[in-house]
């Protein structure tokens, strides 16, 4: 898809048909966050998979809209804050900017590829640490159902670009 379609048609999917998600079309979207820019390509990241069927109940524990547990997959970014940049100047860490750079990548490659996601940050963490098993260094940031959609997109509604670009100064 050209790009500049591919980005006006992603939209935060609500509903999934129950098809499964090929491992080709699924390893086109991880490759596409292992693709990804981070700061110093330091890569501070790893993406879980999680199949859905048979674990609803306990993911639901994680994010509480029925939809969220209709796709076959979920893929959570995580942060390993260990291994991540730190600018030097003021000890800005850039943990949460690389892990959403990797996650746009592969929300963008999964709407190429015929899939829809949903953006998630509303989460409960300490219920994704507990059913992820995530040691305490590892840091859980987005989810995001994975799957084809069986709804349609609404009409997106967003700021004027004058709103929000500005030149030279504030």
């Amino acid at each position: 898809m050209e790009f500049s379609n591919l980005i006006a048609s992603r939209y935060s999917v609500r509903a999934f048909r129950p098809d499964p998600v090929e491992d080709e079309v699924l390893h086109r979207v991880l490759e596409a966050a292992r693709l990804a820019p981070t700061a110093c390509n330091l890569q501070p990241f790893q993406i879980l998979v999680l199949h859905t069927h048979g674990r609803e109940t306990e993911l639901r524990r994680i994010y509480r809209q029925p939809w969220f547990v209709q796709a076959p997959l979920i893929l959570c970014g995580v942060g390993l804050p260990r291994d991540s940049y730190v600018r030097s100047a003021d000890q800005r860490r850039y943990l949460d900017v690389d892990v959403a750079i990797v996650m746009d990548h592969l929300i963008l490659e999964a709407t190429n590829q015929g899939l829809g996601t949903c953006w998630i940050a509303a989460f409960n963490a300490r219920a994704a640490r507990e059913i992820l098993r995530l040691p305490d260094e590892v840091e859980p940031l987005i989810f995001t159902p994975l799957g084809y959609p069986a709804d349609t997109p609404a009409q997106k509604e967003r700021k004027l670009l004058t709103a929000l670009v500005r030149y030279e100064h504030w």
